[in-house]
C-alpha cells in the first residue's frame, strides 16, 4: 500500500530579510512589445507624415490613428494548423489636395502584426519563438584617449542612432580634427566654420574658457593647421572629404551637410542620444524631433570637453560600462525593421503620387503594404535574434526569454570581439549575472538578466537598492522613534530616541532637518549604472537590528563600483537581497557560495539541460527561487 503523501515542511535557514519580491521575471519582453503598439508605431508614422510628391503636385498623406483587429486564430489553432498568431494591423490614412482643399479619408490594412502570448514568445508558422533582447553601444558622446610619448591625447566618436558617424582625435601637435564616417581627416576647426562659426577671432572666442594651457593651445594649432579662412571656404573643404571628385560649390556643400546632420530623415540620435547628451553636458533640451538631430551647441561642448580632457589628463569613457552599453529589447528591434518597410513603401507612395491621376486618386491605390509585410516576416523568421524557444524544462524556457545578446545586427560578431567585451564588469554587479554565460565561442557575449534587474525606458538596465536614511525632515512628525545622531540643542542629547514632544521641540529650532542614526528603510530606489557610482552602497548581508539600524561601526561597501571598508555613516543605500547579483537559474544553486565560479558556471548551464520530471517533486534542498521560476515559466497551471 502506498504511503501517504505529506506536505513538505519547509525550514528557512536563513535570517535576512528580503525587501521586495521578485519583479515578473518575463517583463522585459512584455512591457517592450506593449511600448511599441502604444508608442514605437506612433512614433513611426509621426516620422513620415506628411508624406509629399516629388514634382510639386501638393499632395499630402497622413498617417492618423491605428489599431490591431481580433487575431484570426487564439494560440491552440496557430499551433495545431502551423499557423501565425498573428491580427491586422488597419490605419486612418487622410490624403490632401492643397490646390482644391479636397480631403479623402480612408481606413488601410496595412499587414498582420505576429502577436506576443503571455508567456513572452510568438508563434510563426505553428512554432513558438522568442526574440532574444540585445546589448549594444548606446548612441550619444563617448570620449577616447591614446598614449603617445607619455602624454595621453583625447578623442570623442559621435554616435547617432540613425546617420553619419563623427570621429574627433587629437594628435601630438596638438591639432584637434574629425573623420566624417571614416573619411579623410579635416581640421574641427574647419569643420565649425562650415556650421557657420566664421572667422579666427570667433573661433577662438568659442573656447577661450578651456583652452588655457600656456604650452599647447589646441585651437591655435588647429588654426595653424586649418586651410580656410571663412565659411564657405569651411563647406567646400568639407564637402571635398566627403564627396572627393565632385565639384564643391558652396551650394552644393551646404546642401549636402544640411541633409547629413540636421535633418531627421537622414540623422537621428534617437530619444537616448540626445537623453546621453543632456545628461553629460548638463543641457536641458527637450527631446523632440527637432532636438534629435545634431545641435551646433553639442559640437561646440564636445569639443571644449576634448580639450578639458586633453589638459587635465582625466581617465577617458569606458566603453564597457554598463552606462554606455543598453538593452535594444523587442519593441525597438520589430520597430526598426518596421522603420526600414516604411521607408520602402514612402518611396512607392511618391511615386504613385507622381504617376497617377490626380482627381481619381484614393488613399487606398496609393498604398502598397507589400514592403511592411516582408520587413516584418523577415525579421521573425530569419533575424539571429528570432530563435526557436528553448523548450528543454521550464527554467530553459524563463531564462532564455531573460537573455541578453552582444551579436546581431549592429552589435558584435564572435570573431572580432575581444576579451575586454566579454569580461565581468563592476557595473554588471545587479544587472547581468557574472555566472551564467555559455562555455563555448559565445563566453560574455551572451549573458543573462540578474534576477531583481530591470530595463528603464531608455534601455539602461537598473537594479533595487534600500534607501539609508541619515537625515529626516525637521517636521515634528518623521523623527519619532528615531536614534538622534548628536546633541541636537537643548532638547535632545545623542543617542536619545526622540518622542513626540522632542520632535514638536525640535521643530522650533531653525534646522531643515534632524540628524539621526543611519537606518536602513524599505523605501526601494533602482538605480542605474551611473547613478549608483555617485553613492556608498553595501551588502544585504551587513547586519542590522530590527529596527533597521546598523549594529557594526564599519562594513564593506562598494565605492565608486569597488570593494572598500567605511564607516555606516557614510552608507547611502543597501542592497535588496544576496540572490539581486545572480540570474535565476545561479539563484537555484543551494548554497552557492561554496562553489568555484567555473563549477557554478556549468551547474546553471546543466540545470537548463535536464529533462523534466512527468510528476514534478519539490526539492529536499532549495532556494525559496523555485516556486516563482515555475510560475512565471509559464508551464504551471495556477
Amino acid at each position: 500500500m502506498p504511503s501517504p503523501t505529506i506536505a513538505p515542511v519547509r525550514k528557512v535557514f536563513t535570517t535576512l530579510h528580503e525587501a521586495i519580491p521578485l519583479p515578473d521575471l518575463i517583463e522585459i519582453q512584455k512591457r517592450s512589445y506593449d511600448w511599441f503598439f502604444r508608442e514605437g508605431l506612433k512614433e513611426l508614422f509621426d516620422e513620415i507624415s506628411p508624406v509629399r510628391d516629388f514634382i510639386g503636385r501638393d499632395l499630402e498623406l497622413f498617417f492618423l490613428d491605428y489599431y490591431l483587429d481580433e487575431p484570426k486564430f487564439d494560440e491552440v489553432v496557430a499551433k495545431g494548423k502551423n499557423l501565425t498568431f498573428e491580427a491586422a494591423l488597419r490605419v486612418q490614412v487622410r490624403l490632401v489636395n492643397k490646390k482644391t482643399g479636397e480631403i479623402k479619408e480612408q481606413e488601410i490594412y496595412l499587414g498582420d502584426f505576429p502577436l506576443m502570448t503571455e508567456r513572452g514568445t510568438f508563434i510563426v508558422n505553428g512554432i513558438e519563438r522568442v526574440v532574444v533582447s540585445q546589448l549594444i553601444r548606446s548612441a550619444g558622446v563617448f570620449f577616447t584617449g591614446e598614449m603617445l610619448r607619455g602624454h595621453r591625447y583625447y578623442g570623442a566618436k559621435i554616435i547617432p542612432n540613425r546617420g553619419a558617424w563623427l570621429e574627433l582625435e587629437t594628435d601630438a601637435n596638438g591639432v584637434i580634427s574629425v573623420k566624417i564616417d571614416r573619411k579623410r581627416k579635416v581640421p574641427i576647426t574647419t569643420f565649425l566654420r562650415a556650421f557657420g562659426f566664421g572667422n579666427n577671432e570667433q573661433l577662438a572666442d568659442l573656447f577661450k574658457d578651456v583652452d588655457t594651457n600656456p604650452n599647447l593651445k589646441y585651437i591655435e594649432a588647429t588654426l595653424a593647421k586649418d586651410q580656410s579662412h571663412d565659411e564657405s571656404e569651411g563647406l567646400k573643404e568639407v564637402y571635398k572629404r566627403i564627396r572627393p571628385g565632385d565639384l564643391a560649390t558652396v551650394d552644393n556643400a551646404r546642401d549636402l551637410i544640411y541633409k547629413m546632420f540636421f535633418s531627421f530623415d537622414r540623422y537621428d540620435f534617437g530619444r537616448v542620444g540626445r537623453y546621453k547628451l543632456n545628461t553629460r553636458f548638463d543641457f536641458n533640451q527637450p527631446i523632440t524631433k527637432e532636438t534629435r538631430v545634431l545641435q551646433k551647441d553639442d559640437l561646440i561642448a564636445i569639443v571644449k570637453e576634448i580639450i578639458r580632457l586633453n589638459n587635465s589628463q582625466k581617465e577617458p569613457d569606458d566603453i564597457d560600462h554598463l552606462g554606455n552599453r543598453r538593452v535594444r529589447a523587442i519593441g525597438e528591434l520589430v520597430q526598426n525593421k518596421f522603420r526600414v518597410g516604411l521607408a520602402r513603401m514612402e518611396r512607392i507612395i511618391k511615386d504613385r503620387m507622381s504617376t497617377l491621376d490626380i482627381n481619381t486618386l484614393t488613399p487606398n491605390q496609393l498604398i502598397n503594404a507589400r514592403p511592411v509585410i516582408g520587413s516584418i516576416k523577415e525579421f521573425f523568421m530569419s533575424s539571429q535574434l528570432s530563435q526557436f524557444m528553448d523548450q528543454t524544462n521550464p527554467l530553459a524556457e524563463l531564462e532564455h526569454k531573460r537573455r541578453l545578446s552582444a551579436m546581431g545586427p549592429g552589435g558584435l560578431s564572435r570573431e572580432r570581439a575581444g576579451f575586454d567585451v566579454r569580461d565581468v564588469h563592476r557595473t554588471h554587479y545587479g544587472r547581468i549575472c557574472p555566472i551564467a554565460t555559455p562555455e563555448g565561442p559565445n563566453i560574455g557575449l551572451v549573458g543573462h538578466l540578474a534576477s531583481y534587474a530591470r530595463v528603464n525606458d531608455y534601455g539602461f538596465i537598473e537594479t533595487p537598492f534600500r534607501k539609508v536614511v541619515h537625515d529626516l525632515p525637521n517636521d515634528g512628525e518623521s523623527a519619532v522613534g528615531e536614534t538622534a545622531r548628536e546633541n541636537i540643542g537643548t532638547a535632545v542629547k545623542a543617542g536619545d530616541t526622540m518622542t513626540s514632544a522632542q520632535a514638536k521641540a525640535l521643530k522650533a529650532i531653525d534646522q531643515p532637518t534632524v540628524p539621526v542614526k543611519p537606518r536602513v528603510t524599505n523605501d526601494v530606489v533602482y538605480l542605474d549604472a551611473f547613478s549608483e557610482e555617485r553613492h556608498i552602497t553595501t551588502a544585504s548581508t551587513t547586519p542590522i537590528d530590527e529596527a533597521g539600524h546598523f549594529t557594526v561601526e564599519r562594513a564593506e561597501v562598494r565605492e565608486h563600483g569597488e570593494p572598500t571598508i567605511a564607516d555606516v555613516q557614510n552608507i547611502d543605500y543597501m542592497d535588496v537581497a544576496p540572490k539581486q547579483i545572480v540570474s535565476i537559474a545561479t539563484a537555484l544553486i543551494p548554497f552557492l557560495e561554496h562553489d568555484d565560479a567555473v563549477r557554478a558556471l556549468m551547474g546553471t548551464n546543466m540545470q537548463r539541460q535536464a529533462v523534466s520530471c512527468i510528476k514534478p517533486q519539490s526539492p529536499i534542498v532549495g532556494t525559496g527561487v523555485e516556486a516563482r521560476a515555475a510560475a512565471d515559466s509559464g508551464q504551471v497551471i495556477l
